[in-house]
């Protein structure tokens, strides 16, 4: 086994656990305002957002639902996919390993058939290698084969620090402000057009703003 291999081995047994232990710090000592749709607390939905803001979102997101998951999130194949699998199954989110532009179609049959059993489905639409904040065909598909609504969610935090990654990643620095936006759902019908529908989707994700 290579050096690499054993060094990532060893990063999936401490980091994950470490960061999580951070982001509960941050949270408690950061200012949080919760944007929340009530509907979210009564249905299924399909959370849409981006790549770079995902790091606080598990908090807004057991806000919406009174602190009792119920959520596959899709997740790429790479190793930061292997830690955002491992970070997020310590907030009770499962997950479904791949991509919906490389080998999609088993990826999402799944997201299919988890949100019509009424599961909620996480999805980045500019993920996992972007471009930035691009919209890929995946959430479409999710949304008009199930006709289960998207909802925009964003992590706005009012002071941040910025890496220098395709995604522009951001990590709330502490004491900060946190808006957190989980909006009213939005349905795509089926017989839209992709691009339209694209331009639809990206439309809401900058409600928030």
């Amino acid at each position: 086994m290579s050096l690499k291999v054993w060094k990532q081995k060893i990063l999936l047994v401490l980091l994950p656990r470490l960061v999580w232990s951070i982001l509960w710090l941050l949270y408690w000592t950061c200012r949080n305002r919760f944007h929340l749709s009530e509907t979210l607390k009564e249905t299924n939905f399909i959370a849409c957002f981006w790549h770079g803001e995902f790091l606080m979102l598990p908090f807004g997101y057991l806000r919406s639902k009174n602190y009792k998951p119920k959520i596959y999130v899709i997740s790429s194949n790479h190793f930061d996919g292997e830690l955002m699998v491992k970070l997020y199954g310590y907030f009770g989110f499962k997950t479904i390993r791949g991509s919906t532009n490389k080998g999609g179609r088993r990826v999402l049959v799944e997201s299919f058939r988890c949100l019509k059993n009424g599961w909620d489905t996480g999805i980045t639409p500019d993920g996992p290698k972007g471009p930035y904040h691009h919209i890929a065909d995946g959430v479409v598909a999710m949304a008009q084969k199930t006709g289960v609504g998207i909802s925009v969610c964003r992590v706005i935090p009012n002071r941040y620090f910025e890496l220098s990654t395709w995604d522009k990643f951001q990590i709330p620095k502490p004491f900060c402000r946190i808006d957190y936006y989980m909006l009213e759902p939005f349905f795509i019908p089926q017989s839209m057009d992709i691009v339209e529908a694209k331009r639809l989707v990206y439309e809401h994700m900058q409600q928030a703003l």
